[in-house]
């Protein structure tokens, strides 16, 4: 790691950074897959955000593009980082659960410890796989035929265990464009036919947070992963890392050889972000991208990380889509008056965005509050 003093990055530098490895500075020509792999993989609570998500930073991105990849089971859904639901590669799903699963059963232990103590964990995991090798189950459903050999137990307790102690994969035709309806599940290994790896090192998968966040803190790796204890690794990889600083003198790290940082004065197109975009959701300072005063209006009580619009790069608003029957409106919601120009690029990139998301609609309009 290079030595003497850190170079210290102001907001907007951060800024600029993080878009271009996030693929917001300019539209990438890469394909979905590989898309999906340098973000180490895509938020995905409901179906449809990975595709917006795609969309925004994709040239000619198109729905059966993300269908076709999880029909043909090389993506899949799958609880990983911070035990959410996320879209990956079927290689980083046999990759990073291992690496991850300790993680997601402490967070296990700490939300259903209560509800399945006295039961050994193993004989969760073991009558649960074999329910499962049968037919992909609901949770509803694995619940309920769980509950069989554990009567005075909570159906969703024992499902949610079983979640967090297999690698459960959410099968289509969850996950597909349009399609509506509870996920059902199987084990990771039976519907890649595949086993998944040995538990790795972390060491790879915090140069690939850093090519796709950084530069980046331990607390901000830690974040992002779940992951604890990442110091340990980061001063493992100093040789292959650069160090800089943040104005409030917190220590960041890139990769050694990574492109120029972008110029903190670049231009920056607007782009619509779908809900829990991992953009959002990956460092524990977030000012790079949101200020802090408008986090209650898109991070709300019930867990939902709401659709944003990003203006000169940072979050500036809120976006949905309603539709009645042939009629599609985007609505946005600026948090603040917003200049002509950025008026009239929000409306030319929304109408692009109705014509992807709302396709089959006879009708469709934007409309921006001010």
């Amino acid at each position: 790691m290079h030595g003497g003093a850190a170079q210290v990055l102001d907001t907007r530098t951060l800024n600029r950074a993080l878009l271009d490895r996030q693929l917001l500075l300019r539209r990438s020509d890469l394909s979905p897959l590989a898309a999906i792999e340098h973000l180490v993989g895509l938020q995905a609570q409901a179906p449809n955000p990975p595709y917006i998500g795609l969309w925004t930073r994709l040239a000619d991105f198109r729905h059966e593009d993300l269908s076709q990849l999880i029909t043909d089971r090389r993506a899949v859904r799958i609880a990983l980082m911070r035990c959410t639901i996320h879209l990956v590669s079927a290689d980083d799903c046999l990759r990073l659960r291992p690496l991850l699963q300790a993680a997601i059963e402490r967070a296990m232990a700490g939300q259903f410890g209560r509800q399945t103590s006295g039961i050994d964990p193993g004989e969760i995991a073991d009558v649960a796989r074999q329910l499962l090798q049968e037919r992909p189950l609901t949770f509803a459903e694995l619940g309920k035929a769980m509950s069989e050999h554990w009567p005075h137990r909570d159906p969703a307790a024992l499902a949610q265990s079983a979640r967090c102690l297999l690698p459960l994969v959410q099968v289509p035709p969850r996950g597909l464009w349009g399609v509506s309806g509870q996920a059902a599940h199987t084990t990771a290994q039976t519907w890649l036919g595949r086993p998944l790896r040995d538990v790795p090192q972390p060491d790879d998968t915090v140069l690939r947070y850093l090519a796709a966040f950084g530069p980046a803190s331990v607390k901000d790796l830690q974040k992002w992963s779940g992951l604890t204890r990442l110091g340990e690794v980061v001063t493992r990889l100093h040789p292959k890392l650069r160090r800089y600083r943040d104005q409030t003198g917190t220590e960041l790290f890139d990769l050694v050889g990574a492109a120029p940082l972008p110029d903190a004065d670049t231009e920056v197109p607007v782009r619509f972000l779908p809900e829990y975009d991992n953009i959002l959701l990956s460092h524990a300072d977030r000012t790079r991208i949101m200020d802090e005063a408008h986090r209650p209006a898109v991070f709300t009580n019930n867990g939902i990380i709401r659709s944003t619009i990003l203006v000169d790069g940072f979050v500036r608003g809120l976006w949905r889509i309603t539709r009645e029957r042939t009629s599609a409106t985007l609505e946005i919601e600026p948090f603040s008056r917003l200049a002509t120009a950025d008026i009239e690029a929000l409306t030319q990139e929304g109408a692009r965005l109705l014509a992807f998301a709302a396709a089959d609609s006879d009708t469709r309009e934007v409309v921006l509050s001010q």
